[in-house]
């Protein structure tokens, strides 16, 4: 069996999010993937994820691998994103070594999140951004921001209930970038949890509205508790933005 590695991008607006449903395939990217591969390659392909992005989550580089017993040219690419939905495409193609799994061999991993802070929505922006139409103070944002910073038990930010998977991860960086009223987080770690980067959006939006403090979210973290209050922004502002291996 030969191991193919490829980058897909991924406008996730229609979609229930990244992993097949055995109900509606065709309602998650992967799915969307799968039908198309298999028709091609003429037998049933299953592909592996870097990781899951939630419904309504996007993709700037979301990295796959599958195995089939085909040897693929370079120029399959073309008949692959000839076939694909306009808001799925893949941007490279390549084989790689039999050892290669998408999942477990990723070292690192950035997502941003987009918010609109202007005095009126975007309408060009309403599907990739979070409109916030109170003016967020930047200053307590990184602030509050560089809490999060290092290696923590991100339980009380997380929704792995009933998990009983370790919550500690590294965060390696949290970049707040502002231009003409968009502001961008970006979220950079060895990993991270269900629904962990919206919940600290959603904690550096509510310290950027003065609706909690630095010392709020420092106990929240440090409580390492899912029963406090949680903050979670709404998913079409997330981008996966990269894969490091």
């Amino acid at each position: 069996m030969k191991n193919y590695m490829f980058i897909v991008k991924y406008d996730g607006t229609k979609y229930n999010g990244w992993q097949r449903l055995p109900d509606n395939i065709e309602k998650s990217i992967q799915g969307k993937i799968e039908i198309v591969l298999s028709r091609l390659l003429e037998e049933d392909i299953k592909i592996i994820g870097s990781g899951r992005t939630d419904a309504g989550v996007h993709a700037l580089m979301q990295v796959c691998n599958f195995k089939t017993a085909h040897e693929i040219k370079q120029d399959f690419i073309v008949d692959l994103n000839r076939y694909l939905p306009e808001d799925i495409k893949i941007t490279e193609f390549k084989k790689v070594d039999d050892r290669f799994h998408a999942r477990y061999n990723a070292t690192n991993k950035i997502y941003m999140y987009r918010i609109d802070n202007s005095l009126y929505a975007d309408p060009f922006l309403r599907k990739f951004s979070y409109f916030v139409d109170e003016k967020l103070d930047l200053f307590k944002m990184r602030e509050v921001a560089n809490i999060f910073i290092g290696t923590h038990d991100f339980t009380s930010f997380s929704k792995n209930n009933g998990k009983k998977k370790s919550c500690v991860r590294h965060i390696k960086s949290i970049n707040i970038q502002e231009n003409n009223n968009i502001i961008e987080i970006f979220f950079e770690a060895d990993g991270f949890l269900y629904n962990m980067v919206r919940m600290l959006t959603g904690a550096i939006i509510g310290v950027g509205l003065s609706q909690y403090n630095m010392e709020d979210m420092s106990l929240l973290l440090k409580e390492e508790s899912r029963t406090k209050h949680r903050f979670v922004v709404p998913p079409q502002g997330l981008f996966l933005v990269r894969v490091d291996y």
